[in-house]
C-alpha cells in the first residue's frame, strides 16, 4: 500500500516540474540592446578593416560576438530597410517601397507611414512583459487623417517609450550644411522666371507691333505670379527646418527645431535610464542613430579628432555612444542576459557632398556602389551579435543573412510565436550563432531598388558559391564613378538604369567587388544557373500582394493639418525647447 505523503509527492512533482520549467525558460529571456547606425559604411568599423578610424566599442562587440560577414539590408534607403528590419519582411509588402524618385518620407507632416496592419518585433515583445523603447530616428511616418492620430507613431507599433526624430536628419537641420532640394528648388525657380520673362517679351513684342493690345494689368499680374512662386520657394527653404527637424517623447514635441548640441549625449543618457529603469524585468531598447547621416555633427570632445573630417568625428562619437550603453548594461549586471546587435540600415552614402564640397567620407569598403542602389557597396552592413555565453566568443559567419532577420531572432527568444497570417521574410539566426546549423536558411535573398526588384542572391545548398543576377543596374554618373551624382540616390526606373537580358551575373564568392561578370563562356552552367534564379525571382513576385502604397503622391506631400508643433498655452508654436526640462525632471 502507498503511503499517503508518497501518494501526494507522485502527484506533486509533475507540478514541480512544470514550474521548474517555466521559470528556467522565464530566466533564459534575454533583453535586447538593437542599434542601428545610419549610412555607416562596412568599411568604417575597425572590425571589418578599417585602419584609421577609432571605434572600439564597436569592435569589442565583434571581439566578444559574432561577426556576420554578408549581412544584407532589405533595402539600399533608409524608409524601406527600416520598415523591414521592424517586421522582417520585403518593404515592398507593405507599401514601404516607393514607385517614384522620391523613396523615403521628408515631411513629417505626410500621411503615409508604416501601416498598422504590420506587425513589429516591438508589438509582439510588448505583448510577452517586455518594457520597449525607442531613441533616436523613426523615419516610418507619423499621422494618417489628423495631428492628433499618430498613427504611424513608434508608439502605435510596440514601443512604450520614444525619445527622437520621428523623421531624419537632413542637411536642411543644420543651418550652414546645405539643402538636399538645392537642384529641386533651383529648377522650379527657374523655369517660372523663365516663362514669366518669355511671356512678357512676347506680350511686349506683339504690343510694340500692333498685334495686340495687351492691359497693363496683365503684366502686373505676370510679375505677381513669378514674385510669389519664388517666395514660395523661398517660404518653403526657410521653414523646412522647424517644421520638419524636431525631437519628441512619446507624442509631444519637445524640441522645435532641434539642437545638435550635445545630442549624442542627450540620447546616449536617455537609453542609459531605460536600461536602469527597467533592469529589473526584461526590456527591448532600440538605439537608432541619427549618425552618419548628414547633416554630419558631433559634440566639441569629439570634433577635429578624426583623421576623417566631419564624418569621422561622428563615426568616433557614435562608437562612444556604444561603449557607454554596454557599460551600464555591466554596472546594472544584465550584460551577460542581454542581446547585443549593432548594424546599419545600408550602405555609405558615397554621393552625398557638403555646402562647403565635403565629401561624405564613408566606406564601404572593397565593394561597389553605395546607398540607394543593389551593389553590395548599397546593401552590405555590419552585422554584430554579442550575448556571453551563448554566442561564441570571436564566432564569424560568411553565410548570407538579413536584417529582416532580427524579427524571427528576437521574437522567437522573448517566446513569443511569430504571425501566422503573414509571410515573413526574415529567419531566425540563432542556429547559425549557436553552430548547430552551417547553412542560413536564406538559399535565396531578393534585392529592391525601391519598389523595383532589382536583383537575386542565391546561396546552393551543394556548393560554396553565392551568385548574384541583377536585372537592371543603376546607370552611374559620370560614367566610371561609384554612385550617381549630382542626385541624392540612384534612382530606379527608366532611363536611370540599364536592363541586363539575360541577368548580369557575377559569384561573389570568388568576385565580390562584383567587377567581372560571369558568362556562358567562362561558366558552362551559365545558362541553368540563370533560370534557377529566375525562377526563384518568379516564385517570390507571386507571393507579393497589392497593398496600399504608402509612397504615393498623395502620401508624400506635405499636408498643413498634419503639421506637428509644440504645445504652448495659447495653442500651437513650431519654436520650443524643453529638452533641458524633461531631462532633470527625468533624473
Amino acid at each position: 500500500m502507498v503511503a499517503p505523503q508518497s501518494r501526494t509527492m507522485k502527484t506533486l512533482w509533475p507540478l514541480l516540474f512544470f514550474l521548474a520549467e517555466a521559470h528556467g525558460h522565464a530566466a533564459l529571456r534575454p533583453n535586447f540592446v538593437l542599434l542601428m547606425a545610419d549610412d555607416l559604411g562596412i568599411g568604417d568599423p575597425g572590425c571589418y578593416g578599417n585602419k584609421t578610424l577609432r571605434t572600439p566599442n564597436i569592435d569589442a562587440l565583434a571581439d566578444a560576438g559574432a561577426k556576420l560577414t554578408q549581412h544584407l539590408a532589405a533595402s539600399p534607403l533608409c524608409t524601406p530597410s527600416r520598415a523591414a528590419f521592424m517586421t522582417g519582411r520585403y518593404p515592398v509588402r507593405s507599401g514601404m517601397a516607393s514607385q517614384s524618385r522620391v523613396g523615403v518620407f521628408i515631411f513629417s507632416a505626410s500621411s503615409g507611414g508604416l501601416p498598422a496592419s504590420e506587425t513589429t518585433f516591438a508589438t509582439l515583445l510588448r505583448n510577452q512583459g517586455y518594457s520597449t523603447a525607442l531613441i533616436g530616428k523613426w523615419h516610418l511616418g507619423l499621422h494618417c487623417d489628423n495631428s492628433s492620430d499618430f498613427c504611424h507613431h513608434p508608439l502605435s507599433h510596440g514601443f512604450e517609450y520614444f525619445h527622437g526624430l520621428p523623421l531624419t536628419n537632413l542637411r536642411d537641420c543644420k543651418a550652414g550644411a546645405g539643402s538636399v532640394f538645392s537642384s529641386a528648388v533651383r529648377l522650379l525657380a527657374l523655369v517660372p522666371l523663365q516663362v514669366t520673362a518669355v511671356a512678357l517679351a512676347t506680350l511686349a513684342a506683339l504690343g510694340r507691333l500692333g498685334l495686340l493690345r495687351v492691359p497693363r494689368p496683365v503684366f502686373a499680374c505676370l510679375l505677381l505670379l513669378a514674385a510669389a512662386g519664388l517666395g514660395a520657394l523661398l517660404g518653403f527653404l526657410h521653414f523646412f527646418r522647424p517644421l520638419n527637424c524636431f525631437l519628441m517623447t512619446n507624442r509631444e514635441v519637445t524640441q522645435q527645431p532641434l539642437s545638435y548640441d550635445n545630442l549624442t549625449q542627450r540620447l546616449t543618457a536617455d537609453a542609459a535610464r531605460f536600461i536602469r529603469r527597467n533592469a529589473d524585468a526584461p526590456f527591448l531598447l532600440v538605439v537608432s542613430y541619427l549618425q552618419v547621416h548628414t547633416a554630419l555633427f558631433s559634440s566639441k570632445d569629439f570634433a577635429g579628432k578624426s583623421r576623417h573630417g566631419a564624418y569621422g568625428d561622428a563615426v568616433e562619437e557614435m562608437d562612444w555612444s556604444v561603449g557607454q550603453i554596454m557599460r551600464v548594461l555591466q554596472d546594472v549586471g544584465v550584460a551577460n542576459n542581454t542581446l547585443v546587435y549593432f548594424t546599419s540600415d545600408q550602405g555609405a552614402h558615397v554621393e552625398e557632398v557638403s555646402a562647403t564640397g565635403e565629401i561624405h567620407g564613408g566606406s564601404n569598403g572593397i565593394y561597389k556602389g553605395g546607398k540607394g542602389n543593389s551593389w553590395e557597396g548599397g546593401i552590405r552592413v555590419p552585422g554584430l551579435l554579442r550575448w556571453p555565453g551563448v554566442i561564441p566568443a570571436g564566432l564569424q559567419i560568411g553565410e548570407p543573412t538579413s536584417n529582416m532577420d532580427v524579427f524571427p531572432t528576437v521574437v522567437k527568444l522573448a517566446g513569443s510565436p511569430l504571425p501566422d497570417d503573414r509571410i515573413i521574410d526574415g529567419r531566425d539566426l540563432m542556429p547559425l550563432l549557436r553552430g548547430t546549423s552551417p547553412r542560413s536558411e536564406h538559399e535565396f535573398l531578393f534585392h529592391y531598388c525601391n519598389f523595383y526588384l532589382s536583383a537575386v542572391r542565391w546561396a546552393p545548398r551543394n556548393s560554396t558559391s553565392v551568385w548574384k543576377a541583377f536585372f537592371f543596374t543603376p546607370k552611374f554618373s559620370p560614367p566610371g564613378a561609384n554612385g550617381c551624382f549630382p542626385t541624392q540616390v540612384c534612382l530606379c526606373y527608366g532611363r536611370f538604369v540599364t536592363r541586363h537580358d539575360p541577368p548580369l551575373l557575377f559569384d561573389l564568392s570568388k568576385d565580390p567587388r562584383e567587377r567581372t561578370p560571369v558568362t556562358p563562356t567562362s561558366e558552362p552552367r551559365f545558362q541553368e544557373i540563370v533560370a534557377t534564379m529566375e525562377r526563384a525571382a518568379e516564385r517570390h513576385v507571386q507571393t507579393v500582394r497589392d497593398v496600399p502604397d504608402q509612397f504615393s503622391l498623395g502620401n508624400i506631400l506635405w499636408k498643413p493639418w498634419l503639421q506637428t508643433c509644440c504645445p504652448s498655452s495659447s495653442g500651437l508654436s513650431c519654436q520650443c525647447d524643453r529638452e533641458k526640462q524633461d531631462t532633470q525632471e527625468s533624473r
